[in-house]
């Protein structure tokens, strides 16, 4: 299939060359299922590190998922829990390893976005979380004093009048927490800088090869395509919010694929940048439960993006490009009414508890999955493409006690419902970010 109709499609210039789909039957030592950021970046560190040359299996396009559909924050998160609910969960001390475990992960990230033949186009600002709201802004200042004062990771919150007079002029903002850590890139870039790195190291990228059957015999995976059948030793699943539940059964179900959007305005004259006070091109988020994240790009547009559809068989619906038109609105009174010629949406990886993974999830199988990045997935995929390289190669991961590490996905007890709740759940959280 095509590539959704993105700017950073429009951006990113051709896609590196790929192996085109799979032509008869073959043998590989590793397949990765998934042409995106950890499928390329696992492939790559197997070359690199252990001299494993991997075969990745793609069913449309290098980067053709939510790769390329996101809107190129990396934070440092790991998974979509805030660092008190960490605390909440499991306690200072796991807390306190899980941040240092996101700080030594973020380097990789950091590395690769500033490796020149990568080309990603980096950004190396830190990143704002805006306050919507008074309430919020209380709500940043205790975190900001358990990152500064617990994590030893230092934070500040700003007032109303200091984001405006120094980043952006959002109007719904109360106030920021300010986090020194945060690199934007432009993503579809950075998977085509995983993908031509991988293939200068030996690894063969598949493209239009969706795997449609897939059975195991003995110690063999036996891998389908319509091209032909590939046989394989190990399979690193990398297919995120796209795993289809009929792949494998250890990954049927254990995600929550959730639609988001993403939106470009046209270019923007400097009458208007200056109405909307756009004096930086730090990344922001904002702390809606149902959360805007946007960015000024250097290339004068704003870039912007929320949930979406429900349904896929929704997604095409007016309303969802309203929304944000709106939010735009709101935010930026001066932009009311601009074009926005291109929009997009794609399925994030949701983990049932909001935590992501990196596990071979049996023993006794030679299957592996790093997945769950639950919206967070630019920088952590890198990470989990280099601990998951780990794994297949045979090796030991440090701290493999930590939750990331130490077990499969949840399911959900209630999985034929999950949909019917998660309007209900944007029900709810509609009214919550409206009189909060």
């Amino acid at each position: 299939m095509d590539y959704p109709p993105s700017y950073w499609r429009f951006h990113a210039g051709e896609p590196p060359e790929d192996d085109g789909p799979v032509n008869g039957d073959m043998d590989a030592d590793v397949v990765l299922i998934g042409g995106g950021f950890t499928g390329l970046a696992t492939a790559m560190f197997l070359a690199r590190e252990y001299g494993i040359k991997a075969v990745v299996l793609e069913a449309n396009q290098i980067g053709w998922g939510c790769s390329g559909r996101n809107g190129g924050q990396g934070h440092l998160a790991w998974g979509r829990l805030s660092r008190s609910q960490w605390v909440k969960k499991w306690g200072v001390d796991v807390a306190r390893r899980l941040h240092a475990n996101s700080l030594e992960g973020y380097e990789v990230f950091q590395s690769m976005a500033e490796d020149p033949e990568i080309d990603c186009e980096p950004q190396n600002l830190g990143n704002l979380l805006i306050a919507h709201s008074r309430q919020a802004l209380e709500g940043l200042r205790k975190e900001s004093q358990l990152c500064n004062e617990v994590l030893g990771y230092q934070t500040r919150v700003l007032d109303r009048d200091t984001v405006l007079n120094q980043y952006v002029g959002d109007q719904e903002c109360h106030g920021a927490m300010l986090e020194p850590v945060g690199i934007a890139v432009q993503p579809l870039k950075l998977a085509y800088g995983y993908a031509r790195v991988a293939r200068r190291l030996g690894a063969k990228i598949h493209t239009g090869s969706p795997v449609q059957n897939w059975t195991t015999d003995g110690k063999i995976h036996y891998l389908q395509t319509p091209g032909g059948t590939v046989r394989a030793r190990s399979v690193g699943i990398a297919t995120a919010g796209y795993t289809s539940p009929n792949l494998n059964k250890l990954t049927a179900y254990r995600n929550m694929p959730i639609m988001a959007n993403s939106v470009w305005t046209r270019t923007l004259t400097d009458d208007e940048i200056e109405a909307c006070g756009f004096r930086s091109t730090i990344f922001m988020t904002d702390t809606r439960k149902l959360r805007y994240y946007y960015r000024f790009l250097p290339e004068k547009r704003l870039q912007i993006g929320s949930r979406s559809a429900i349904s896929g068989a929704d997604s095409q619906n007016p309303k969802h490009l309203q929304i944000v038109q709106e939010a735009i609105a709101r935010k930026f009174p001066a932009l009311e009414g601009i074009e926005t010629p291109f929009f997009s949406h794609g399925w994030m990886d949701i983990s049932h508890d909001m935590m992501p993974r990196i596990v071979q999830p049996d023993p006794k199988q030679s299957v592996f999955y790093a997945q769950g990045y639950s919206g967070n997935g630019v920088s952590f995929s890198a990470y989990a493409s280099k601990q998951m390289a780990t794994l297949i190669a045979g090796g030991k991961i440090k701290e493999a006690d930590l939750p990331i590490f130490s077990s499969p996905l949840p399911s959900h007890p209630l999985r034929p419902l999950r949909r019917l709740g998660q309007r209900a759940l944007y029900k709810y959280f509609q009214v919550l970010d409206t009189v909060r």
